[in-house]
């Protein structure tokens, strides 16, 4: 069975930067493409970013992108978060998200049905 377990989370200043690592077990972590969602307090869960299985392609929201970098580390199976210019409407849950990939090496995924594996979340909070 696949987990993953974000970590990283924390309450920061508008401008700040954070790291969030996702921890993939259970399975070969170089078999899935990545995402990672987010989701505010009464809003709906949002894509954030994405990485293919071999880690070449990555995909961005128009929000984040500029600020935002995803990538990962097949050796430690993590994939990361680089959140820099944090601004106070980034306070959300951040959720890491697995989709096994057989045979696909560069697509990269945007949609929450597209994923099957889900983590718990880390609280990211932006004070302005």
């Amino acid at each position: 069975q696949v987990q993953l377990v974000e970590s990283g989370g924390g309450l920061v200043q508008a401008g700040d930067s954070l790291r969030l690592p996702c921890a993939l077990s259970g399975r070969s972590f170089t078999m899935y493409a990545m995402g990672w969602f987010r989701q505010a307090p009464g809003k709906e869960r949002e894509f954030v970013a994405a990485i293919s299985r071999s880690g070449i392609s990555t995909y961005y929201a128009d929000s984040v992108k500029g600020r935002f970098t995803i990538s990962r580390d097949n050796a430690k199976n993590t994939v990361y978060l680089q959140m820099n210019s944090l601004k106070p409407e980034d306070t959300a849950v951040y959720l890491c998200a697995a989709k096994e990939v057989p045979g696909q090496y560069f697509n990269v995924y945007t949609a929450q049905i597209d994923y099957k594996y889900w983590g718990q979340g880390t609280q990211v909070t932006v004070s302005s």
